[in-house]
Formats: C-alpha cells, structure tokens, sequence
C-alpha cells in the first residue's frame, strides 16, 4: 500500500467522528460534510509524514474549519442556516449505521443541538471537544487562540448553559415509544384531555415549516397551548412512520417517497417535555429515505 494509499484509508476510518464533530459544531448536515471535505483538501496539501497522531490532526483541522463556519454565520448576522432548528439525524429503528452512531453518540439529541446553538463558537467548540470528544485543553486553547485554562472556563460556561436547558430523554426506548404512541392515538382522536395526560405543563414545541408556510412555524409553550396545536395537526399524526430523531424517539410523515415533515419528542419521567418538527420541503429534500418504508 503506498503512503496516500494509506493515508486516505486511515481518513476514511477517521470519517464517521469527523462529520460527528462537525455536526454537534453546526447542527447543519450539509455544511458538517463540507468541513470534512475540506479537512480532506488539507489533507491532501499537507506532510503528514511526520505527524503522529493523524486522527487528534484532522480532528483539529474540522474543528477550526466548523469554527471558521460559525463565526461566518455570526458576523452575517444570519438566522440558524436553513431555519431555528438543526438539521434532524433520522434512522429506521431497526437501523445499525456506524455513520448514525457517530453523529448520536453521547445521546446528542435535537433539543441539545438547539442549545449547542445558543453557545458563542468559542463556547460551543471548547464544550464540544473536551465534553464529548475528551480532548485536552492543552489542544483546544490554540483553536480558539486561548491558553488551555481559558479554553477550560468557556467549557465550563458552555456546560453551566447546558445543564438544565437541554432535557434529558428518558433511555427507555420503549417506555419513550408508549407515550410517543399515546399521544399520536389522541391527536388522531381529537382526544383533548387525553393530549394534556401525557404533556408535561411546560412542553415546549418548535418547528420551521419553512418560509413558504410561516404562519406553520414559531414557537408554542404549554400543554394546552401545544395540544390545541397537536389537533390541527391531527391528519399529520394520522399518516406518521415511526423512527428514531437524533437517538430518540420520533416520527416523520413521507409523500410519494419523500420526505414532508420529521418530528422530534423528548421525553422525560414519562411526559413528552419537548417536540421539534421539521416541515420545510427545501430542507428536507435531500434526506435519504431509504430505510424508512419509502
């Protein structure tokens, strides 16, 4: 095997934790796989020849690339690329993909990725690296052009944001699955009452429609507010395929083998406390639907 030959196998074992770093950097599937091509256009101009340890190097490389990519977004002053929501991990239940298992490893689910967004780059990338990926500060604080203590305090600014803002999901899928259920079986019904038994009173739900059904989008907190909500969208909950978003459990709704809606429930000590629905056509037409009875 030649020297790129050899190189190239190891990026290619090195791939999966790229993209996985990426995505928890830009919550955008889409822009994660161009800062992992571009690590391989560094790679491809760069002697590596001496360096020892080519995965902590590429590592590095996405990293600065995805940070690169954030402080862009910021000084643009845009809105979150594509709508509020991060871009969803969608796997059939039965799925096995080392791809997926890499981007939801650390149960990196959606309502964490919406908190990872409200972090600045610097916060987000030091809480990244070091809380997820355990690497040092001593590598982190160069990245960010800190020294490695400074790099520890935006970790641990980045944490104390995080805790308690991103609800844990329950880890029984299958207890997740039972309420997830109940809650479809009375938005089906009409089932009013039978909504609220299973919303936690400070459910929250978010979902991006996409610019052509804006009246579709915001936000809406409450049980009562996120069940009135839940009836409209009764018909939606009538055609939903069950599968996992992010690790957890959700569903999408798919039209000709496409793609229309994705839903994303977190629940926690039996209660649905968050729902994150995706219904923007642009952003969902490129989603791979294989595997989820398309």
């Amino acid at each position: 095997m030649t020297q790129a030959e050899l190189v190239t196998a190891q990026f290619e074992r090195q791939r999966p934790q790229l993209r996985g770093v990426a995505y928890r950097m830009l919550g955008s599937l889409s822009e994660a796989d161009d800062a992992v091509q571009e690590a391989w256009l560094r790679l491809n101009r760069s002697d590596t020849e001496a360096v020892e340890n080519l995965g902590g190097w590429l590592t590095t490389v996405v990293a600065r690339v995805s940070l690169d990519m954030l402080r862009s977004r910021r000084s643009r002053r845009e809105e979150y690329v594509g709508g509020p929501l991060p871009d969803p991990v969608i796997a059939a239940e039965d799925e096995n993909d080392p791809e997926h298992e890499a981007l939801l490893a650390d149960s990196v689910g959606l309502a964490l990725q919406v908190v990872l967004d409200q972090l600045s780059p610097p916060e987000r990338l030091a809480f990244v690296l070091h809380d997820m990926f355990g690497v040092s500060f001593d590598e982190i604080g160069p990245i960010v052009d800190r020294t490695p203590a400074a790099a520890r305090k935006l970790a641990s600014r980045a944490r104390n944001r995080v805790r308690g803002a991103a609800p844990v999901p329950d880890p029984d899928l299958g207890r997740q699955r039972e309420v997830v259920n109940a809650f479809l079986a009375a938005a089906r019904a009409g089932d009013f009452e039978g909504l609220l038994a299973v919303l936690d009173p400070d459910v929250v739900l978010r979902a991006d429609a996409g610019a052509g059904q804006p009246e579709l989008s915001g936000l809406v907190t409450g049980a009562r507010g996120v069940a009135q909500r839940a009836l409209i969208f009764s018909r939606v909950a009538a055609d939903a395929r069950p599968v996992l978003v992010n690790g957890a459990v959700g569903m999408v709704r798919m039209e000709n083998g496409r793609l229309v809606n994705v839903a994303a429930f977190t629940v926690t000590n039996g209660k649905i406390v968050e729902i994150d629905i995706v219904a923007d056509a642009r952003r969902l037409r490129d989603f791979d639907a294989r595997g989820l009875g398309a």
